[in-house]
């Protein structure tokens, strides 16, 4: 959900030795200033824990030190931001969440690790994995080793993280190489403090500008000038990089009391390995461990020196490497076969998983397994043995008492949400034509391939459902649908989606979830947004794109008119107009009108003035309890509730205080001509005299209908 830090920006003032404290992600953003960054960007769609939100709330302090802010369209603009830094010494840093970010930066980021950056620059990746993850499961190493782009991976605290922001700018430069600073999501909020800098203003910015452009064919990624730079990278960047990181110590040590062996983790695992070291009580609670740990800050590219001289007279070392392929464990086992270490033994994914989160329970399990193995010299592992199983044992006791998995609650769509009605339209076409085949995309809408709808057969790619559809719609019996937020229309739909359909003459249908938003990600704004900021263009709109674009067929309706939908997708299923047909759906997502229209009515209500508030109920003597509402519907403030007649042995439905009045509900009814129990009922507070007179001629009214 979006947030404001309006009140914790003030935080990034604070002068030299002065004390910070806070969370990460505000911390990173100090680290910027603090660095003389001179442009800062990213994809507000794909946040690394609010960045964004951070950078557009502290932008009076960046026009204050003449720093530039740009809120990119796509992960690829962000990137490609970048190429600021490749002729002109200009620290440059932007943001996006990976590996989909990666993904759809890659042209750009290979191009600029081709070839090479003057001013230091800094990716800040939102490495998205593990349990929590919203995303395909991949990892950004994978990417780094592909194009020599440094990966730092800091030890999630905040004197750490900070550092690691301003060495990566120092990394960057020495090596002449753009880095990635790898934060996992829960880095971004961990809280603590660190001793602050004055913010630097940076030597070229908005306020001191550029003169003379600098030109050199060596730096344009075009033959043959891209043989020199691949022998560039391996001959003088990589070294250069390497000789760094050695120098300024990025990498830690922690030595330890049973010095035969040790372990090796990345700094994002570092946490959490010291937590299972504790919990086993080889470590304290303030991290001074008994297991000797190499704490690799930077996972590539890595340091032989280092791993040699850490494995060097050890019996066995465990790598906590989170994620697979297992890079960094086959590279340790690579570096010391070729120095010839090898007395030493590597462990890593044999006692932890090979995919999937390290979670403590995770780690914990691994740490225990392998020191029960290895049995370090002087350790008690009989006493190791039985602390775990005193700590696991509660859990195995709560898997016996339940005697089954707690049933898995998928996530679905918020109350009142205006896709949802879209996909209770489709349901009840779906009755007379039979199921249609529906190219789905990335966004809130994804929802829908789970219960009750289970509409939506590919999910390709942000912005990607249009393009997706291409080959199938030329294959199929009848038109086929996708579907597209508004936000993956700005982000890609417009160019691979709807333009590619246009010049094809596609002949499919195009919904387009018109919520005002990228709703998914926390509701950022997006050009066709209508509350926009003073220094964002007020008059993109996605109607007037589209006729430029040249789309002839296209109707907007109101998201939560069901029947109304449902009659607009028959139509351009049967039209005879051959061509891309788009659909807007047009609702403001209902987070977004709550936050807005909350503090109005609270406002009004402290001024003692009018408010009127709908909600939606069901009379339990009308209802028949088949509950064909909630299959169409899957609204969650929608449920069941035990009969009141005690004749009648079905519960019936009920509309809890969850309702935030959409009338979805009471629509779904309508549409699929279902039991008229439904009711719409307008909550008066600070009734005026017109509302009390007509609330006593109704309630005179209903009394004399009233059976005595």
């Amino acid at each position: 959900m979006e947030r404001s830090f309006k009140a914790e920006v003030e935080s990034l003032k604070l002068g030299n030795g002065q004390v910070f404290h806070g969370e990460g992600i505000l911390a990173v953003t100090k680290a910027l200033l603090q660095a003389g960054v001179s442009y800062v960007g990213g994809y507000q769609g794909a946040p690394v824990s609010h960045m964004m939100d951070v950078l557009n709330d502290a932008r009076d302090i960046m026009d204050e030190l003449g720093i530039h802010v740009e809120t990119n369209a796509s992960e690829a603009g962000a990137a490609a931001m970048l190429g600021a830094s490749i002729n002109y010494p200009l620290r440059g840093a932007v943001t996006w969440k990976s590996t989909v970010g990666t993904n759809v930066a890659s042209d750009a980021l290979s191009n600029l690790a081709s070839a090479g950056v003057k001013g230091g620059t800094l990716i800040v990746i939102g490495e998205d994995y593990g349990e929590g993850a919203s995303i395909i499961q991949e990892r950004t190493h994978a990417f780094a080793m592909k194009s020599q782009i440094w990966l730092l991976d800091p030890r999630p605290n905040l004197p750490t993280i900070v550092n690691m922001v301003d060495q990566g700018f120092a990394l960057s430069e020495a090596s002449s190489t753009p880095v990635f600073l790898e934060l996992r999501i829960r880095a971004c909020h961990v809280h603590g403090a660190f001793e602050t800098r004055d913010n630097q203003a940076p030597l070229i910015s908005r306020k001191h500008l550029l003169e003379h452009p600098d030109f050199d064919y060596g730096r344009i990624c075009l033959p043959p000038a891209t043989y020199a730079q691949e022998k560039h990278k391996i001959d003088v960047r990589w070294p250069a990089a390497v000789k760094f990181i050695h120098e300024n110590a990025l990498n830690e040590f922690f030595a330890g009391h049973f010095a035969d062996v040790g372990i090796v983790c990345q700094g994002g695992m570092y946490n959490v390995t010291v937590r299972a070291l504790q919990q086993l009580g080889l470590a304290d609670p303030f991290g001074a461990t008994q297991i000797p740990i190499y704490c690799l800050n930077v996972t590539y590219p890595l340091i032989p020196e280092e791993i040699v001289a850490f494995c060097t007279g050890k019996r066995a070392v465990l790598m906590v490497e989170e994620g697979q392929p297992a890079y960094l464990e086959e590279a340790l086992l690579a570096t010391l076969r070729r120095f010839e270490v090898d007395a030493t033994k590597v462990h890593g994914k044999d006692v932890l998983p090979m995919a999937g989160e390290y979670t403590g329970e995770v780690v914990l399990t691994g740490v225990a397994r392998w020191i029960e193995s290895i049995a370090p010299r002087g350790l008690d592992t009989d006493a190791i043995r039985h602390v775990f199983q005193r700590l696991v044992a509660p859990k195995q006791r709560a898997a016996e008492l339940l005697g089954a998995p707690v049933p898995a609650r998928p996530p679905g769509f918020c109350i009142g949400c205006p896709e949802r009605p879209v996909f209770s339209a489709m349901k009840l076409v779906e009755r007379e034509s039979g199921k249609f085949h529906v190219s789905a995309d990335i966004g809130c809408h994804t929802f829908s391939t789970l219960p009750p709808f289970n509409i939506g057969n590919t999910v390709l790619g942000y912005g990607l459902g249009l393009a997706s559809n291409s080959a199938i719609q030329p294959m199929f019996g009848k038109r086929t649908v996708t579907i597209m937020g508004d936000g993956g229309f700005w982000h890609n739909g417009l160019t691979s989606g709807v333009a590619n359909a246009v010049f094809n003459q596609d002949d499919g249908i195009l919904v387009i979830m018109k919520n005002g938003y990228t709703a998914a990600t926390g509701t950022q704004n997006i050009p066709s947004s209508k509350h926009q900021a003073d220094d964002k263009a007020k008059d993109m709109g996605i109607e007037k794109t589209l006729t430029g674009l040249g789309v002839r067929w296209m109707k907007t309706v109101n998201n939560y008119r069901v029947a109304d939908m449902a009659r607009t997708l028959k139509s351009a299923m049967s039209t005879s107009y051959q061509g891309l047909k788009v659909i807007i759906a047009e609702g403001e997502c209902q987070l977004e009108r709550q936050r807005r229209i909350r503090p109005i009515n609270a406002q009004k209500l402290g001024n003692g003035e009018r408010v009127v508030r709908e909600r939606f109920g069901i009379d339990d003597d009308v209802c028949t309890g088949d509950h064909s509402c909630i299959r169409l519907s899957g609204c969650p403030s929608l449920t069941i509730k035990p009969n009141p007649d005690p004749l009648r042995t079905d519960p019936v439905a009920h509309v809890n205080n969850g309702c935030v009045g959409c009338g979805l509900c009471g629509e779904v009814a309508h549409a699929a001509a279902l039991c008229p129990s439904f009711y719409r009922a307008d909550i008066v507070q600070n009734p005026n005299g017109w509302d009390r007179l007509l609330a006593r001629l109704r309630g005179t009214v209903i009394g004399w209908l009233a059976p005595a």
